[in-house]
């Protein structure tokens, strides 16, 4: 009976708590495939996309290198960092509360009063005292406002590994876009060479009387076109090295150079099902304990309602000579619990409630949309990556025909069938398809960089 009675008197209590608004139904589904799948990889079976230096993939130690510093000294990064530290200062100061506390006091109290029969008189009295309290946490509130901070330091973790992911990417990219620039910068030096070459033939031809002045003044013309585009791709290497600089934290300044951009190549990147997207991206991850951290801070506020059971006690002595008090003083102590429980508060706790649940709705909703968001990034980074591989391989196809092109447009306009705009135009149509070879090449290194980004690659190993 008397256990019975116990049980019903705590499901009353229980009945006290804020009511908790229902939950809003997921909405999410997940394919069971990418609709651009990747070609088959060979000889990487063993290896994980996930890598926590995917970088090293590339095999290029300057690349490498470059990551590493951003990562250590990128204010972003360190930021997140130190939004760790703060949220794990949180969690312990949540984790203090379910622990008992302890104080002392130590107080010398001089007063002077007044006697019955009026005449003042001074009295004097030390005393020390220990003061312990410890709430017992009946119905978990405390243990939920730790769960909240656990998953609220845990979705700090996680955005501080999205932090690092980015950034790294961004290195990455940044790189691959600075060796891209410097190729193009090689080529237009090797296409100043040329038209020099084609210009000192044009001008003996014309002063022999072989062509016209007309002919001499186009090749001048393209010699100078392609001198133009010297400082203006020395400019942008500059801004890109700046740029790369700013990312690690320094002060502008060139950055190291490893493999050449024809000596890059993309890794060949096994891609799990679309599920396994959910435990490697840290944006998921966040996105998750942020949502756990409001489902246990919608109890956590409910059960505010609740009563609290507090035990204290307190031991102390005192005396009122300070040589007593040090060795013979008179000791006190005093032993109790309490229980309070709040009678009317106008609703401000279910209102609290509300909004707490209001909050766990919205945290389902981003995180449903993170998912989605992330799903779609993947899709997009494996349609670019196989649709830049596609282009490549028509573009060497346009530059081979381009380069017979001009061997015959040369070999006519030297043996006198041709005009120099023939071989002028062929040298255009080989320069372009060459700009466009080079530029293809920085974008498909630069899309499976997005795609291990996308997967999450350099978050956590599977």
């Amino acid at each position: 009976m008397k256990r019975s009675a116990a049980a019903c008197v705590a499901l009353a209590l229980a009945g006290c708590a804020a009511r908790i608004p229902a939950a809003l139904e997921p909405q999410l589904s997940v394919p069971e495939q990418w609709r651009s799948q990747p070609a088959a990889p060979t000889g990487l079976a063993s290896r994980t996309l996930a890598e926590r230096e995917w970088w090293q993939a590339y095999g290029d130690p300057a690349l490498s290198a470059l990551v590493d510093r951003v990562l250590e000294h990128n204010t972003d990064a360190r930021l997140a960092r130190l939004r760790v530290a703060e949220f794990r200062a949180r969690l312990a100061a949540a984790e203090a509360n379910r622990a008992p506390t302890l104080g002392a006091t130590l107080t010398p109290v001089r007063t002077r009063t007044l006697a019955y029969n009026g005449a003042p008189y001074i009295t004097k009295l030390f005393s020390g005292e220990f003061q312990a309290a410890y709430e017992v946490d009946l119905w978990g509130r405390l243990a939920h406002a730790s769960e909240a901070a656990a998953q609220s330091l845990a979705a700090e973790q996680a955005n501080a590994d999205a932090a690092q992911l980015s950034v790294a990417a961004l290195a990455a990219n940044g790189y691959l876009q600075l060796r891209g620039l410097d190729a193009q910068l090689d080529l237009a030096r090797a296409t100043l060479d040329l038209r020099e070459q084609s210009r000192r033939l044009a001008q003996r031809q014309f002063e022999t009387g072989y062509t016209s002045r007309l002919e001499w003044l186009q090749a001048q013309a393209e010699y100078e076109a392609a001198a133009e585009q010297i400082p203006q791709l020395q400019r942008q290497i500059s801004d890109q090295e700046n740029a790369l600089s700013l990312l690690a934290g320094s002060s502008p300044g060139p950055v190291a150079r490893g493999k050449t951009l024809d000596e890059l190549a993309p890794p060949e990147i096994p891609v799990g099902l679309p599920s396994s997207l959910l435990r490697r991206r840290p944006d998921i991850a966040r996105a998750a304990h942020t949502l756990a951290a409001a489902r246990a801070g919608v109890r956590a506020t409910s059960e505010q309602l609740l009563p609290a059971f507090r035990l204290t006690a307190t031991g102390g002595m005192q005396s009122p000579d300070f040589s007593k008090f040090l060795h013979d003083p008179t000791f006190l102590w005093r032993v109790g619990a309490g229980l309070a429980a709040p009678i009317w508060d106008g609703g401000r706790v279910q209102a609290q409630t509300d909004a707490a649940a209001a909050q766990r709705d919205q945290s389902l909703v981003a995180y449903e949309q993170t998912v989605r968001a992330a799903l779609v990034e993947v899709e997009n980074s494996l349609t670019a990556l196989q649709r830049l591989q596609e282009q490549s391989v028509q573009n060497d196809a346009r530059r081979a025909t381009a380069a017979e092109t001009l061997r015959i447009a040369r070999n006519r306009y030297r043996n006198g069938y041709a005009s120099y705009l023939e071989e002028l135009d062929a040298q255009r149509t080989l320069f372009n398809a060459d700009v466009t070879r080079l530029q293809l090449r920085s974008r498909v290194l630069g899309a499976s960089v997005d795609l291990y980004r996308a997967l999450g690659g350099g978050w956590a190993a599977d």
